[in-house]
């Protein structure tokens, strides 16, 4: 997979009219929705053109959801009924170099007024030759007596290209923010940084873990044969890696042949990396730049950020963020009837995916998500669809590879 910028997918309004309703003497105490009109600009560095722009209006509080494509242009209005909308945008643009591009963009909007304008910046999809997440299992599974399994959870990360990537050095990010909660912090800018609650760094010198094209490597966060605990669980007793965790109440058994990662950062106790198994929350991976590694790192990235309480206050808190410079694939998780926001930039991953469809979804269980299959590499290997959208990179509800173990 070469390097080069992709999809972006906005979503266009059509509509220039706009409707209001108001009480008469015949009809005094009954209500109609009031709508007002959304116009919808684009820009961004670089762009010379509009070819098509693919556009998502989802309203928060409801979850009704319109969509537009438009081509050629960079603006369009559309009718909409008040309230607190999220605005996601994937398409192509044509640069000034005149090359087609992808690019993404997102923005909020609080319709409460005849005509509201907004301007929806765009950003180049970047890609890099390296690693995807091909797979997350967040989910778990339920035993064979219906009770909650807390272990067996894994990503699986994929050489999507035509050369020999090393594992080595490999950061790992867990978002610290949920795609189902907007807290408005500030500062806060997703187009530069991924702000995380947990970081882990796969071990290596540099090229200690080889992976071959089109191979993968799993992190499972704990690599032993769960079949010998409940029928219902997967054998990940060859993973390439497992999470360290020293909480008794997980009971969990370091398998020596296996290398741990290092979590270098997490707000969990007992030196925790635990996933969202409602999936919530997203993922990066990562590589330190020259000059940067785990201690610098630590030194020079903490995020320090404030957010209005549900009480009324203000709430102070700290985290880190890794800056998007670093990151050469992300994925963000939700579920239909919760969505509020991604956490990434657009440029980065412009979707989500999801397993189940409802809060605590008693179907998730033994579910997870999974890039699309799209062909094959040049030595027969699967390739999978990489656009830095989720929405259409990954199938959702998917049964899990590693569920009859791991085969390469």
């Amino acid at each position: 997979m070469k390097k080069r910028i992709l999809l972006l997918s906005l979503a266009a309004m059509m509509a220039t009219t706009f409707t209001v309703t108001s009480c008469s003497s015949d009809d005094f105490g009954v209500q109609t929705a009031q709508n007002g009109v959304l116009t919808l600009s684009f820009s961004g560095e670089n762009i010379s053109s509009y070819q098509t722009l693919n556009i998502e209006i989802r309203e928060i509080n409801t979850g009704a959801i319109i969509t537009r494509e438009i081509q050629n242009t960079n603006s369009t209005s559309i009718e909409v009924p008040y309230g607190s909308y999220k605005i996601i945008v994937n398409g192509h643009v044509v640069t000034n170099q005149m090359e087609v591009a992808g690019a993404g963009g997102s923005a909020n909007a609080d319709i409460t007024t005849l005509a509201t304008n907004v301007n929806v910046p765009l950003f180049f999809k970047s890609f890099h030759d390296d690693f995807i997440i091909e797979e997350v299992f967040f989910t778990g599974i339920k035993t064979a007596d219906n009770k909650n399994y807390n272990s067996g959870r894994y990503f699986k990360l994929t050489n999507n290209t035509d050369k020999v990537l090393y594992a080595d050095g490999l950061i790992l990010g867990q978002s610290e923010f949920l795609t189902t909660d907007d807290k408005n912090p500030t500062p806060y800018d997703v187009n530069q940084y991924f702000a995380v609650k947990g970081v882990m760094v796969l071990p290596g010198t540099g090229t200690q873990y080889p992976v071959q094209p089109g191979d993968f490597i799993v992190i499972a966060d704990n690599a032993i044969n769960h079949k010998e605990n409940t029928s219902t669980a997967y054998d990940l007793h060859n993973a390439d890696f497992e999470f360290p965790s020293t909480n008794p109440a997980l009971g969990q058994v370091d398998n020596p042949a296996v290398p741990n990662v290092k979590v270098i950062y997490t707000q969990m106790t007992y030196n925790m990396f635990f996933l969202h198994n409602r999936g919530f929350e997203s993922y990066v991976i990562a590589r330190f730049p020259a000059g940067e590694d785990e201690t610098t790192f630590l030194q020079n990235h903490k995020y320090d950020y404030t957010y209005q309480n549900s009480a009324g206050g203000v709430t102070s808190k700290s985290a880190y963020a890794i800056p998007n410079s670093w990151i050469v694939d992300g994925e963000n998780n939700s579920i239909p009837t919760k969505f509020i926001q991604t956490v990434t930039s657009a440029g980065i991953d412009a979707g989500w995916t999801s397993a189940g469809t409802v809060d605590n979804d008693a179907t998730r269980y033994g579910k997870s998500v999974r890039r699309k299959v799209i062909g094959k590499l040049a030595n027969g290997k699967t390739a999978y669809s990489d656009t830095n959208n989720s929405s259409t990179d990954f199938v959702k509800d998917s049964q899990p590879s590693l569920k009859d173990g791991i085969v390469h």
